[in-house]
């Protein structure tokens, strides 16, 4: 901390999740492999918090060309989906606009590889300033997203925007959002089993880094 960038080494990595038991997991994962300087970012709850957060932490020159990676819980909304399952996205959405993502396929690829026998789903991922139940997800799911969470939109559009000369163009700067299914249609969390399917996900988001890294190291790529 406190030490100048070094201008040969690779472009760090920035995992932002919410909550202390996210955070806990991405640490606690295997971070062999890194291509980079990584750091887990810890934002808070809901969406003008990982703004901040985010914003503030790309504001500072050690993290300023970051690639960015929005991680931890979500609620799945399509029928069929399990605690434990993944979801990459290949855009986050919120109101602030559409944010596409980074190497969403070499990503999918590389967690089938990380955590075997998981379901990885793929597809729009929406924003939400609140916990989202009952008709609420049947009505977010007939817009076509698959999964929902409080902090992965605000992030990524905030990345993006953060990257000085940049703009928002799909190739400003590497974006991606990786969460997993702690809750879905037939597995609520107000039901029995959360417990459960609390430990799987926890168990499945510790195992995610050496994908986050395998897709890092695939996008290190020159950027204005």
């Amino acid at each position: 901390m406190g030490r100048e960038p070094d201008p040969a080494a690779p472009p760090p990595l920035l995992i932002a999740c919410a909550l202390g038991i996210e955070q806990l997991a991405l640490r606690s994962g295997d971070r062999g492999g890194a291509p980079g300087a990584v750091t887990v970012l810890r934002t808070g709850m809901g969406p003008d918090r990982a703004r901040r957060a985010v914003a503030r932490t790309l504001g500072e020159e050690r993290w300023r060309d970051a690639a960015v990676i929005a991680s931890g819980f979500c609620a799945g909304l399509a029928p069929g989906m399990h605690p434990g399952d993944l979801v990459v996205a290949d855009e986050t959405r919120g109101p602030d606009g559409t944010t596409p993502c980074s190497g969403t396929e070499l990503l999918v690829k590389a967690l089938v590889k990380a955590v075997p026998g998981r379901a990885v789903h793929t597809g729009p991922l929406t924003g939400s300033d609140h916990v989202v139940r009952g008709p609420e997800r049947a009505a977010l799911r007939a817009t076509g997203a698959i999964a929902v969470d409080m902090e992965s939109a605000a992030t990524l559009r905030t990345a993006r925007g953060a990257l000085s000369g940049a703009g928002t163009g799909p190739d400003a700067r590497p974006v991606a959002a990786v969460r997993v299914v702690v809750d879905a249609p037939e597995h609520e969390l107000v039901r029995i089993g959360t417990v459960r399917g609390g430990i799987s996900a926890f168990r499945v988001l510790r195992a995610v880094l050496p994908a986050f890294f395998e897709w890092h190291r695939s996008l290190l790529l020159p950027r204005r």
